[in-house]
């Protein structure tokens, strides 16, 4: 059974910090590069951040460059967000996400989200 339980998130003032963490288990996390999506109320699911299989590139969305770190511990399966300086813009419902690397024997559809876990950033 594939899972994606995201955890870490909650209220935090404007300048704060938080670290989300994504567990994933059922399939093989080696093969997959990880993502993290945000949805806020009334708007799209936009990409935050996306980290390869091994590790070696990390992307980011213009908005959070500088202050959202992605990462991952392949010997755990669990692929973290560590958000700084964080802005109430921030707010959203984020989401874990993975896709199987490019070139790997995973079929492509086999892509799967977590549940979601919110942020609110306010004062």
């Amino acid at each position: 059974q594939v899972q994606l339980v995201e955890s870490g998130g909650g209220l935090v003032q404007p300048g704060g910090s938080l670290r989300l963490s994504c567990a994933a288990s059922g399939f093989t996390f080696t093969e997959y590069t990880m993502r993290w999506y945000r949805q806020a109320v009334g708007k799209e699911r936009d990409l935050v951040a996306y980290i390869t299989s091994a590790g070696g590139i990390t992307n980011y969305a213009d908005a959070v460059k500088g202050r959202f770190t992605i990462s991952r511990d392949n010997t755990k399966n669990t692929v973290y967000l560590q958000m700084n300086s964080l802005k109430p813009e921030d707010t959203a419902v984020y989401y874990c996400n993975a896709v199987p690397r490019p070139g790997s024997w995973v079929p492509f559809e086999k892509e799967y989200w977590g549940q979601g876990t919110q942020v609110t950033v306010s004062s």
